[in-house]
């Protein structure tokens, strides 16, 4: 993709998603992830029924009767992107590829970041860490994400969900909202996520496209995995075998099920030809419902 191809797709990416963030998500996303701490503002004389645990005693020595500290909700956050850039996310059979649904969803989520005035940074990761891009604000930056969403390429095929999570524990030194967008075709990361979600506020974002589910029949056909680059003739009209792949997805499915019900995590999952709109909405009213 050359670079005029490249800037009329975030132009293009821009206007979608600045456009569903300024008309849609902004007061949703305000109330759903409000800032978890507390700053102090200022002083102000004691009066009857204050907490006295809020007396600034510095101050009340001072001036020889009570103060108390007044504070208030910190709003500005920082927010993670944690970005699967692996190659099962090349795969798409209805409206759009996964990965192009996940560059769209990151984007509506970083422009609603910064109507809030947040810090938005990313990870992308493979089976490795790929790129760290620093949180700022600002709608430059936001762009400069969204051509790396568009543009990025990693030479690593394959998943590994826990190592993105280590490195954000390990990196991000201040609590912030993390929302890690993948297929989650990955297992082992259980404690990882728990890890994370103790000290940050981590959202799955779940993409999977519809045909992952079951296979069809469709007689002698050549696969490949797109993250190991391994290609296998396979029997689809056999009626065992769509049985162990279907037994295969159910797995996954209870599997990751129980990970994000044991960590406490909360989570969106979008099929390809759904709207994710509706989706993201319906996530941040549950979270709305809970504050």
């Amino acid at each position: 993709m050359d670079a005029s191809e490249i800037f009329k797709k975030v132009r293009k990416i821009e206007i979608k998603t600045r456009g569903l963030s300024n008309q849609i998500f902004s007061g949703q996303y305000h109330s759903a992830f409000k800032g978890r701490g507390m700053a102090f503002s200022e002083v102000r004389e004691y009066q009857y029924g204050d907490d006295i645990r809020s007396i600034d005693w510095n101050v009340t020595a001072r001036f020889n009767h009570p103060f108390i500290k007044i504070f208030e909700e910190e709003r500005e956050l920082t927010v993670m992107l944690l970005i699967d850039v692996s190659g099962s996310n090349e795969f798409g059979t209805r409206s759009m590829l996964k990965e192009e649904m996940i560059t769209e969803i990151a984007a509506v989520l970083a422009f609603s970041a910064i109507q809030n005035n947040d810090k938005v940074g990313v990870i992308f990761f493979s089976n490795q860490i790929e790129k760290f891009i620093p949180p700022k604000k600002g709608t430059s930056h936001i762009l400069r994400i969204i051509r790396e969403l568009v543009d990025f390429r990693t030479q690593n095929q394959q998943t590994k969900v826990s190592e993105s999570l280590r490195y954000l524990t390990n990196a991000i030194k201040k609590r912030c909202t993390a929302f890690v967008l993948s297929d989650f075709i990955d297992t082992g990361f259980d404690e990882a996520l728990q890890i994370a979600n103790n000290k940050h506020d981590v959202i799955a974002i779940r993409v999977f496209d519809e045909r992952e589910t079951e296979l069809p029949d469709m007689g002698l056909a050549k696969f490949k995995d797109t993250e190991t680059g391994k290609t296998r003739w396979i029997d689809t009209s056999s009626g065992s075998v769509r049985q162990q792949y279907r037994q295969w997805h159910l797995d996954n499915e209870k599997y990751l099920r129980r990970v994000f019900l044991k960590s406490g995590v909360d989570v969106a999952t979008i099929r390809t030809d759904q709207d994710y709109v509706r989706q993201l909405i319906a996530l941040f009213q549950r979270r709305e419902a809970r504050a």
